[in-house]
């Protein structure tokens, strides 16, 4: 059956495994990390967490925050905590910025649960925590600084971690891995495709022409950002920023002198995802029915 180029499709069999997989581990830690992606801070998170996670105590990590505004990402900060009781904090893994605090925020987190067990008569243990989050968030590049190793494999395309294991943060941190989580069933298309706009998602489940038309749609709604995609691509401010023009602009064109919209589309996506054409945060407030 010929697949429909107009939504993104979803293989959800692995992810089921791995959500099992999770809620058999949650009994062994103390702490749960959830990274999320700055660029999409209510997209990229997982809409089950609460019910998966239950009364688990949570720190949120806006991951890639070097590929958004700073001063944009201070309101989701304050609105994220507000809406979730968690702390939140900003990083990125090009730097060592805030992840001293990690550790010092899951000690915090962890201690009410240690005194329990050591009030029972058991003696203090390391902190044990687990990271989730969507398909390449950054969730392994993270545990590798957290380590300051490269022994938990990484890669650029979604969903690379396939393996759980015990890594050690610190002697007062235990770490367990476990491969990120993509929701089952994905009813809303346009966080989906906000997803694919920050390869979260398989580069098997779309067509890389819809995706790019699509975020030049949503791009199109913030002149701030129009204003961007335009300088960086030299299109004239009185054109429509559209897959047609850029090619032209960039003289991507076809034997015969039609565009290359596939050719455009890749190098597009390519452009946004390594903050090449400024830095954007895709969510919107008013946008917003997530339980985070």
């Amino acid at each position: 059956m010929k697949k429909d180029k107009t939504h993104i499709h979803w293989y959800p069999g692995h992810i089921a495994k791995a959500e099992r997989l999770l809620k058999e581990k949650l009994n062994l830690v103390d702490v749960v990390i959830e990274v999320l992606d700055a660029r999409l801070p209510i997209s990229s998170s997982y809409n089950d967490i609460k019910r998966i996670l239950g009364d688990k105590p949570r720190l949120l990590l806006l991951n890639k925050s070097d590929l958004v505004n700073p001063e944009e990402i201070k309101d989701w900060i304050q609105y994220i905590q507000n809406k979730s009781g968690c702390p939140v904090l900003t990083i990125d893994t090009k730097t060592n910025r805030n992840f001293n605090i990690i550790e010092k925020k899951v000690l915090e987190l962890s201690e009410p649960r240690i005194q329990a067990l050591m009030a029972k008569g058991l003696l203090r243990r390391p902190a044990r925590v687990v990271v989730v989050g969507l398909p390449n968030v950054g969730k392994s590049s993270i545990i590798n600084k957290l380590t300051k190793s490269s022994k938990t494999k990484t890669g650029a395309k979604a969903g690379v971690t396939r393996q759980q294991q015990w890594v050690r943060i610190n002697p007062n941190i235990d770490l367990l891995d476990t491969p990120g989580i993509i929701p089952m069933k994905q009813e809303d298309q346009m966080r989906a495709k906000k997803l694919a706009f920050v390869n979260s998602v398989s580069e098997n489940a779309y067509s890389p022409e819809m995706v790019a038309k699509e975020l030049l749609q949503l791009i199109n709604q913030n002149d701030k950002y129009t204003k961007k995609f335009k300088e960086y691509y030299s299109i004239d401010s009185d054109k429509e920023l559209s897959l047609e023009n850029i090619s032209s602009s960039r003289n991507w064109i076809k034997t015969g002198g039609e565009p290359d919209t596939e050719r455009t589309s890749q190098y597009i996506l390519r452009d946004f995802r390594e903050g090449k054409i400024g830095k954007f945060i895709l969510d919107n407030f008013s946008e917003d029915n997530s339980a985070i």
